[in-house]
């Protein structure tokens, strides 16, 4: 990248009071000035496949209610995925949802190297350093916040929005999960429309390694389309988020 472009790492609040720690791995659509738009049209980028349309926006409004340190990813995971390991094949994908991305087609090991200096390895030292220096808010709790596409691949997707987790340390996500459940209004995906398996990378990578609670949420895209439904599901978070870390620290009591 060259010197005038931004970081990859945003980060919002730092000095928030709250122990959650929010990142958003998909949530910028920028690719560097000298990939050329991976060779594809702003359409194209703008769509679920460049970035979870909503999250920046989501994460910034729950960084505000909560007084949260926030951290989300500026460039688009077309240019690689940072919710991906560095060598996974689908971290610089070649095919998106039907969509050729030129950008991508045959890179060199060099070249992709280079992505992962420039983009996933500085996002990802930034999330471990607030991971591991934040104490005056308590244990920190570390909550990935994604956005899902309303329909996939002729699938109109039913779920509002779902919980993600694994076997290490998800008591926080479960009962996020049971609280959102009980809200009356929403069908909430137990790891739906994807689960966490090996594919994941951050949760994995910053929680499980230093046994932090943690949950991935995943809201449908939908609702984030405008300032109102971000609002809602702000509000919504603040409100759970919090319960659901009370309730979990209270069982470890």
């Amino acid at each position: 990248m060259s010197d005038d472009e931004p970081e990859p790492a945003a980060v919002v609040n730092p000095d928030g009071a709250s122990p959650f720690v929010l990142i958003g791995d998909h949530g910028g659509r920028r690719v560097p000035q000298a990939l050329a738009q991976l060779g594809l049209p702003e359409a194209e980028l703008g769509r679920h496949i460049g970035w979870d349309i909503g999250v920046t926006a989501l994460g910034e409004a729950l960084s505000a209610r909560l007084d949260a340190v926030f951290v989300h990813q500026r460039y688009s995971r077309l240019v690689i995925d940072c919710n991906r390991a560095p060598d996974a094949a689908d971290a610089m994908p070649e095919v998106s949802d039907g969509t050729v991305v030129p950008g991508n087609r045959d890179l060199s090991a060099a070249a992709r190297a280079r992505r992962v200096e420039a983009v996933h390895r500085p996002y990802h030292a930034t999330i471990a350093h607030l991971l591991t220096t934040r104490h005056g808010a308590g244990r920190p709790a570390l909550v990935a916040l994604h956005s899902f596409t309303p329909v996939m691949k002729g699938f109109a997707r039913p779920w509002h929005c779902g919980i993600l987790h694994d076997g290490a340390n998800e008591a926080l996500g479960l009962e996020l999960l049971k609280l959102l459940k009980s809200e009356g209004d929403l069908v909430v995906g137990d790891n739906q429309p994807y689960a966490m398996d090996g594919i994941d990378y951050t949760v994995p990578r910053h929680a499980f390694a230093l046994r932090l609670p943690y949950a991935e949420i995943e809201v449908r895209q939908d609702p984030l389309a405008d300032a109102t439904g971000i609002a809602h599901w702000a509000d919504r978070l603040a409100r759970l988020l919090p319960q659901a870390l009370d309730l979990v620290r209270a069982r470890a009591t």
